[in-house]
């Protein structure tokens, strides 16, 4: 048995994020047992000097990388696949939810077949595949951005059928404008199912949205992209979910699809609802420069994608990027790894706090989190 000491963990805006702790590990290097440093606590074993510990992150919104577009994969691409899952863990990210954006109906269950033969080939070691995110295709025309057109369906019980019969167990997350005649039914059929229901590309107001969230929505895609803004006399969905106070907030922290002041300014809005996401492409991993998506082009530029009109399309920065950019502008370490790491788990429902998600865990399945000389914040494998 050996012990860590001075170790911070991450919390939202407002919790005990200064507070130090120890952990105890057993002789294979498994957290047993940890809890907040007192007067007795010996301050002379392996001392972490106030780094914090966390495990990997949770990726609810990506969207491919390697070249890999989800929604296009076939049983040819499952080698290329693992090696997408494989740079994923390199990145620190344990678990994504592999979003299937507005396609064919085909193409889309071809999709769902093939992601499901890849959760058999995980391994330790290996970025482990959630039920898919869904995203579309109900969604607003008037703010698809870069979706197919062809590809948007008005939403039934018939068209969701048609799309998710016999994958209903390999969904986790499905993003809809609830506003669209036909949505209350199908977010009725999908929490049903233990699917989680995500407002976005949406034209819903402040009421609108409300009524969605007593509904069993529980999350907004990408919050300010979309969909309404936050205004003083209109506060749509964003303004709607921080006064509900209990719907997660997917936040792309790459400085270009949200202004740093605006994410800082909902960080401190709805402290722990903020969730961040890459909402990476299937350039991830890739070069910056001219790439191909479904039939169109992306042009890569600092990691940030757009269509050849200009529409803003996504990003290929790595999920724990946007930990370290929401640290700097916030100037606030733990609540921005909690957004990345514990905040998906709520959302997913497999761990309610930052204790149940380290105990029991490898210490070398675990990040530690240093901030550098300048200021900023870097991770590094905790073992």
């Amino acid at each position: 048995m050996r012990r860590i000491t001075n170790v911070r963990l991450p919390a939202p805006l407002g919790g005990a994020t200064k507070r130090q702790h120890w952990l105890d590990l057993n002789i294979e290097g498994v957290v047993t047992a940890l809890g907040p440093m007192g007067s007795g606590t010996s301050q002379a074993e392996n001392n972490w000097n106030g780094d914090w510990i966390s495990p990997r992150g949770i990726d609810l919104q990506i969207n491919g990388g390697l070249g890999l577009a989800f929604p296009e994969l076939t049983p040819h691409d499952l080698p290329r696949l693992m090696e997408l899952l494989d740079l994923l863990w390199s990145d620190g990210v344990e678990a994504i939810a592999p979003t299937l954006v507005t396609c064919g109906i085909k193409p889309l269950r071809n999709a769902l077949a093939v992601l499901r033969e890849a959760r058999t080939q995980h391994r330790a070691g290996r970025c482990r595949l959630l039920g898919a995110h869904l995203e579309g295709p109900f969604l607003a025309e008037s703010r698809r951005g870069a979706h197919p057109r062809e590809h948007l369906a008005s939403p039934t019980l018939t068209a969701l059928e048609t799309r998710i019969n016999g994958f209903e167990s390999e969904i986790s997350l499905m993003t809809l404008a609830p506003e669209l005649v036909g949505a209350d039914a199908v977010i009725q059929r999908l929490r049903e199912l233990g699917i989680t229901v995500a407002l976005g590309h949406s034209a819903a107001n402040a009421n609108t949205a409300g009524q969605a969230f007593s509904q069993g929505v529980g999350m907004l895609t990408h919050a300010f992209n979309a969909m309404p803004g936050l205004h003083h006399r209109a506060p749509g969905p964003v303004g709607e979910a921080c006064r509900n106070g209990n719907i997660a907030l997917g936040l792309i922290a790459d400085g270009v699809h949200v202004d740093p002041t605006m994410a800082v300014l909902l960080q401190r809005l709805a402290p722990s609802q903020i969730v961040l996401v890459s909402d990476a492409l299937a350039p991830y991993g890739l070069a910056d420069g001219t790439h191909r998506w479904d039939e169109r082009t992306l042009l890569v530029t600092n990691g940030t994608c757009r269509l050849e009109d200009g529409t803003l399309a996504g990003v290929t920065l790595p999920q724990l990027e946007g930990v370290k950019r929401l640290a700097r502008w916030s100037k606030e370490i733990g609540p921005a790894i909690w957004s990345a790491t514990i905040a998906p788990r709520q959302v997913i429902q497999s761990t309610c706090n930052i204790q149940e998600a380290l105990l029991g865990q490898p210490l070398s399945d675990l990040l530690r989190w240093t901030q550098n000389a300048d200021g900023d914040l870097q991770w590094a494998n905790a073992a």
